[in-house]
């Protein structure tokens, strides 16, 4: 198979996902959930934390911050490197202005490279909630037609690489 006719495929399966504009309600539930893969979101979030959260989470979020920090810049040279556009769409003017490149998905990346850091070193409970939050971001991603199906399972396999490199390291 060549890379044409894979793409083609890749293209023709993620348009299978998308959400049709006769559905309001279920465009800004995925809304929410594809917001809150935002590196803006988790840094404030971390950051707000680090300030007024207990001394001992420290460690854990300097190393999640670390994490975000690594897989960004991972995701970003191979997404300026390969230069993927997006696919056609409407929704996300934000990230097709700032980030016109889909592969990878920095959403996937960065929400897997979280739950992985979370799975190993937070609370079971919140390591499986973390897991369904992928789910959803990554749908969320798909169905609003800012990533395609390959641009999710690629980001997906860097955020848990990266997830488990960091722990290695900086753990």
């Amino acid at each position: 198979m060549k890379i044409k006719d894979y793409l083609a495929r890749d293209a023709e399966l993620t348009q299978r996902f998308r959400i049709p504009d006769n559905k309001p309600g279920l465009k800004n539930i995925s809304a929410f959930f594809a917001h809150s893969g935002d590196s803006w979101i988790w840094g404030a979030g971390l950051a707000l934390l680090w300030i007024f959260g207990p001394h001992s989470w420290r460690p854990g979020i300097q190393l999640l911050f670390i994490g975000i920090l690594v897989t960004a810049i991972c995701v970003l040279i191979i997404k300026f490197s390969i230069k993927r556009p997006r696919p056609e769409g409407d929704w996300g003017e934000i990230y097709r202005k700032t980030d016109p490149h889909s592969f990878p998905s920095g959403h996937a990346a960065r929400a897997t490279m979280l739950t992985v850091l979370i799975l190993l070193t937070g609370p079971v409970w919140l390591g499986l909630f973390m897991i369904v939050w992928i789910l959803l971001v990554a749908a969320a991603r798909v169905g609003l037609g800012v990533h395609y199906l390959s641009d999710i399972i690629v980001g997906t396999t860097i955020g848990a690489i990266f997830g488990g490199f960091v722990f290695l390291i900086f753990g």
